[in-house]
């Protein structure tokens, strides 16, 4: 339940979150949302697949992209491309000399995104690695690659979460930040009886993270819930 309190002056403040109904949520959209017309039209595409709840919303592409001009970012790693969505809203948000790195295993939904990186001029700026993520992980540590990403969008496999965790803490310069998809999980997560193996390793990633003293973190309920973890 939300605190509505009215103040002396009778306007409302609330001291919790406002949940977004759909008509708050398109106001919400329709006074911050400027979404690229290459971006528009790869979503419209993705919106036809079976599987399009995999792409992150609008909003909060554009949250991260703010993210990344806010930092200076110029080297990002991505874990999960599917078609390409959040890929592309990051490299239009780096400068022409920037890179980002996006893992992936399936080649049919990495095909529309290239088609669409292609259209908006980014495709210079992005290297798509077709393997699974732990192997590219391993491969760029011991290319020397330890300490050098500005930023780290985690949003692949949810069974390894802690893994990717991990292995980003390595790659991940002092300051920088990890992004972390879907904590929130539908809800599922605050559901003691769902102990699905997604929604467990989704906890523990958590948990884990919360009490990590090697980095500062918050939660932001937007979409499905995404943590920010910046190292110290």
């Amino acid at each position: 339940m939300i605190d509505l309190r009215v103040m002396q002056n009778g306007d409302f403040m609330s001291t919790e979150t406002v949940v977004l109904d759909e008509k708050l949520y398109s106001y919400l959209l329709s006074i911050s949302l400027r979404e690229h017309p290459v971006l528009s039209a790869l979503r419209e595409e993705t919106q036809k697949l079976s599987n399009a709840q995999m792409q992150i919303s609008p909003e909060q592409g554009q949250f991260m992209a703010f993210l990344l001009e806010l930092m200076n970012a110029k080297k990002i790693l991505e874990l999960g491309t599917f078609t390409g969505y959040s890929a592309l809203v990051m490299a239009l948000a780096l400068p022409e000399d920037g890179k980002l790195i996006t893992c992936d295993i399936d080649p049919k939904a990495t095909d529309v995104a290239k088609r669409y990186w292609q259209k908006a001029g980014v495709d210079n700026k992005i290297d798509l690695r077709l393997a699974p993520c732990l192997e590219t992980f391993e491969k760029l540590l011991s290319q020397g690659e330890a300490q050098s990403f500005d930023f780290i969008f985690i949003d692949a496999d949810k069974n390894n979460y802690l893994n990717y965790y991990e292995q980003g803490l390595k790659l991940l310069r002092k300051g920088g930040v990890i992004a972390i998809d879907n904590v929130l999980w539908s809800g599922r997560v605050a559901d003691a009886d769902d102990q699905d193996e997604r929604t467990k390793s989704i906890r523990k990633l958590n948990q884990y993270v919360f009490e990590d003293e090697r980095v500062t973190v918050s939660v932001v309920p937007m979409a499905d819930g995404l943590s920010l973890v910046r190292k110290r």
